[in-house]
């Protein structure tokens, strides 16, 4: 079972990668995403899956909008009909990647290590996260405490994405005024009965993986998308825009400078060995900046793109 996951793995990979249609590229990626959480989680690794399910879960309803706006844009230019390709270059597209595909699944199941390998470090960790770090989370422990610079890195790339996405749209300055509604026709339909059943249920699940994340799966990452799915779908749901884009921005500023702070003095000078009481209060208050972090993202980035730039 395992090996088959990784085979369909490498192959919706290699057809991503080769696909030449936008909407194709969407859908294999999609797939791409959805083999690896499975992959994530048939090897134990439950956080990481629960953050790639939230990653692929935005990115492909973002990609899709993305791709629409495109669409629209490219049409509007040009009216030109579609180019018709010949049968045998439709079939050589997909033969080198199907002939690549079958290589590399025979090289990996060739090259199999069947020795044993060096596990210290992995031993290390497991051996002495709660007596150095403190929770019963082991992942936790690890991105909170042994590698919380890697941690601290992937916030400064989160920043600098959502930067990027509020300063260098085509609308530079933006006012609550300026949104676009969600354009939800009917408020009495299925769906929008699904969605308002389900926020409650997305908020509350979002809170449990913040304040559980250093006993169980979860953490400030899931927690956080959680969070930010529950003011989108009220966004798409109650049609109305009330959330004031700076002040988003400036929150997400302070929260990684709090971020940041909190790690250099329980981590880099060592407070939480000296004091191994406020360990647990520290994974508690990490999670829920990261939560607040990567809530505030995806807010903007969501509403930067579907309230602000959606035509």
């Amino acid at each position: 079972m395992i090996y088959v996951l990784l085979v369909f793995w490498i192959i919706s990979g290699i057809l991503a990668i080769q696909a030449r249609k936008l909407i194709r590229i969407i859908v294999y990626l999609a797939i791409f995403s959805t083999i690896s959480a499975v992959c994530f989680f048939v090897f134990g690794a439950p956080d990481v899956s629960m953050a790639e399910v939230a990653v692929s879960s935005f990115s492909t309803v973002f990609l899709i909008v993305c791709f629409e706006k495109y669409f629209t844009l490219v049409t509007e230019v040009t009216k030109d009909p579609p180019h018709k390709e010949k049968l045998s270059k439709r079939a050589r597209k997909f033969i080198l990647p199907a002939c690549f595909t079958a290589a590399i699944a025979l090289l990996f199941v060739y090259f199999l290590p069947d020795g044993t390998v060096n596990t210290y470090l992995r031993d290390l960790y497991l051996y002495r996260f709660r007596l150095d770090v403190g929770g019963e989370n082991a992942a936790t422990s690890i991105y909170l405490g042994y590698r919380v610079y890697d941690t601290l890195f992937e916030a400064l790339m989160l920043l600098i994405s959502v930067v990027s996405v509020a300063h260098m749209s085509w609308r530079a300055e933006t006012d609550e005024t300026d949104a676009h509604f969600a354009g939800v026709t009917k408020s009495d339909t299925v769906d929008v009965y699904t969605i308002r059943i389900l926020c409650p249920a997305m908020l509350i699940f979002g809170v449990y993986l913040i304040l559980n994340g250093h006993i169980s799966p979860g953490g400030g990452f899931q927690g956080g998308v959680a969070i930010a799915s529950f003011f989108i779908c009220r966004y798409l749901i109650y049609d109305v825009y009330d959330v004031r884009f700076g002040k988003i921005m400036i929150f997400e500023k302070m929260t990684f400078a709090t971020l940041i702070i909190l790690a250099v003095l329980f981590v880099f000078l060592g407070v939480y060995i000296q004091l191994p009481q406020l360990r647990i209060p520290y994974l508690l208050a990490m999670n829920m900046l990261i939560a607040m972090k990567v809530a505030f993202g995806f807010i903007i980035i969501f509403y930067r793109y579907i309230a602000f730039e959606r035509r």
